[in-house]
């Protein structure tokens, strides 16, 4: 057990000061020494200032007994920071509760050192209405250790006027559909889409829809499978689509940033998240007013295609000295009044379908809730980080596809390798 907090209060702080700097509580006034504080580790530019700051005078209003210190972190390092405060090496101001990437709560679930959540899941916080690609990365063996908290995925960004000059009226809403009018799109001086060739999340989301997986958990032991018929099928309509534009074959949609190439205004579509569009506009304000969005179409009307899903879950270290106050501000946190607070001030989906009405009048963020609804996460094996450090098997078997490789043989390789750095016997 970690010795008792001396209580802090973060009322009267700044909240810029807050996400900003990182800075701590000041100390309170009054009856303070009375109440509890609950310490919460919020990551960088996660959540306004100004969220911040309604969030915890509301959360205080309601708890008189508790206070909340917030500490704000950055991404990089996050993994080690948060593996050393769950090993019990936190100190006294090791967090309650603390936000991790819905892809990370696998590898901290290992070892019984986060706080099994599935009975505040299925009696206060309406579990079966989660994204699943927040849900999904959260539970290991029907028990829930991560509770959703807010998504963000990829939708395609279009050029209104270049699809109003190919004379396509309304944007496409099956995969067969998209791929006609990204041929009429495609000429001699307009790219149809710029796809990058190792754009490997695009990819999983195809083969998800086809009934595919990028991994197959096996009673606990993990083997690839993009060598699956499903999998195969999912990478043929990634190279359908990749061909009718000038992507590169063998690099990501980073080098170079398929946003800056966009913004030259001959590239009618990318995939991307709709906050790509403000990199667009930085770099070409002439195409204000000419960006749309749809979501990636699926292979019939009515149902969007799987996309990855992206974000952040709240979790529980399992030797919190506050149960009752971190699950409060949990509670809080993931209920629908903050959730959809949270959404609107940042242009996140919230972290069930039936809340996407809170972002309808942001069309980009919009187009992200629908494909939200159908969305996934990587695999759910605790070394799935492995797979995608270094030399990522999918990007190097997607360019070996596309620079003419045969597809069978190309997978059968890569789903070796992505078993070999999922077989936990391996030190």
């Amino acid at each position: 057990m970690r010795p008792r907090r001396a209580v802090l209060s973060i009322a009267s702080l700044s909240a810029a000061c807050l996400l900003l700097t990182g800075c701590g509580a000041l100390p309170g006034s009054g009856h303070d020494h009375q109440r509890r504080t609950v310490t919460v580790w919020l990551m960088r530019n996660s959540a306004s200032g100004g969220f911040v700051d309604r969030f915890t005078k509301d959360f205080e209003a309601h708890h008189p007994d508790l206070r909340l210190s917030v500490r704000v972190q950055d991404w990089t390092g996050i993994g080690a920071k948060v593996t050393k405060v769950l090993a019990g090496h936190g100190g006294a101001d090791a967090p309650d509760v603390i936000e991790v990437g819905n892809t990370q709560v696998p590898q901290y679930v290992d070892g019984g050192r986060l706080l099994d959540l599935s009975l505040e899941s299925a009696r206060d916080l309406g579990m079966d209405d989660w994204l699943p690609g927040l849900a999904t990365p959260g539970r290991e063996s029907s028990h829930q250790y991560g509770i959703p908290w807010y998504a963000a995925n990829r939708v395609v960004i279009y050029n209104k006027d270049l699809f109003a000059e190919a004379g396509i009226k309304t944007p496409p809403r099956t995969r067969q559909a998209w791929l006609e009018a990204t041929r009429r799109l495609d000429t001699k001086t307009t790219q149809g889409i710029y796809l990058a060739g190792q754009d490997w999340y695009t990819l999983a989301g195809f083969v998800w829809d086809e009934g595919g997986e990028l991994a197959h958990d096996n009673g606990g032991v993990w083997t690839g499978a993009l060598d699956s018929r499903a999998a195969l099928r999912g990478m043929a309509f990634y190279q359908q689509l990749q061909s009718l534009g000038d992507g590169p074959k063998d690099a990501d949609e980073e080098h170079p940033s398929q946003a800056d190439r966009f913004a030259r205004g001959d590239v009618a579509q990318i995939i991307a998240v709709p906050g790509a569009a403000q990199r667009i506009l930085h770099a070409n304000p002439a195409l204000k007013g000419k960006i749309g969005y749809f979501p990636v179409p699926g292979k019939r009307a009515g149902r969007a295609g799987a996309v990855f899903t992206g974000g952040s879950d709240l979790i529980i270290p399992a030797d919190t000295d506050d149960r009752r106050g971190a699950v409060a501000v949990v509670e809080a946190l993931a209920g629908k009044k903050w959730d959809t607070e949270l959404a609107r001030t940042m242009n996140y989906v919230p972290n069930k379908s039936d809340l996407a009405t809170a972002v309808a009048g942001e069309p980009g963020v919009a187009a992200m809730a629908v494909g939200a609804a159908h969305g996934r996460a990587t695999p759910a094996s605790p070394l799935w980080a492995n797979v995608e450090a270094g030399d990522n098997p999918i990007k190097t078997y997607m360019t070996r596809v596309l620079t003419g490789a045969d597809p069978a043989a190309a997978a059968k390789r890569a789903s070796r390798v992505i078993t070999d750095r999922l077989d936990e016997s391996v030190d």
